[in-house]
């Protein structure tokens, strides 16, 4: 058996540890002592990964990003109705808990931070146009399917993306008009009324 690479792995660690200590104390309040206390190792040890605390930043993003997208990678390969796979899909982005919470926490800093940064915004770019292929991609299924509406599934990707992302916003900055339920409601009726047949 291939002895993992300890280099792969204490990235992986340091990364894991940055996005923590986002999602905790946000993006203005990261400090690489907090992520090195979080990760285990010593702040020299940050530095030999990342020259600057703006790399390590950039990482982290990109590392939040296909992290998310890997833990629901089983929604990939599963093999069930398509309009069924999409409210699966939707539901698994909810900022419910755990490590979904903890995605949406830095995305939301992270996105903030993007605006000025060209590195972030190519970063988000590549990886977030997977996010809304997978839904595209479903979108299309279901119509092959015959259980969802003709229409251009791009469109209906975007309508559906846009606004999982608004309302996860909401619930995140504890609206009192967006509950978590409510935002699965209102995603689901989204699904049942505009795109389902």
């Amino acid at each position: 058996m291939p002895r993992p690479n300890v280099e792969v792995e204490r990235r992986k660690q340091i990364l894991d540890a940055a996005c923590s200590v986002i999602a905790k104390r946000g993006l203005q309040e990261l400090r690489l002592t907090d992520v090195a206390g979080v990760a285990g190792v010593s702040s020299g040890t940050i530095h030999y990964y990342f020259d600057t605390k703006r790399e390590l930043v950039n990482a982290a993003f990109e590392y939040n990003f296909r992290h998310s997208l890997e833990r629901r990678q089983w929604l990939r390969d599963e093999n069930r109705e398509p309009l069924e796979m999409l409210i699966e899909i939707i539901d698994s982005y909810l900022p419910n808990r755990g490590a979904s919470l903890r995605a949406w926490r830095v995305w939301a800093d992270l996105w903030a931070e993007g605006m000025r940064d060209r590195a972030l915004q190519k970063t988000n770019e590549e990886l977030y146009g997977q996010w809304r292929e997978l839904v595209r991609a479903t979108i299309v299924a279901a119509q092959q399917a015959g259980t969802a509406r003709a229409g251009d599934p791009e469109l209906l990707a975007n309508m559906l993306i846009g606004m999982v992302d608004g309302l996860a916003m909401q619930v995140l900055l504890s609206a009192k008009a967006m509950s978590l339920d409510t935002m699965r409601h209102t995603c689901r009726a989204f699904i049942d009324q505009v795109i389902a047949r």
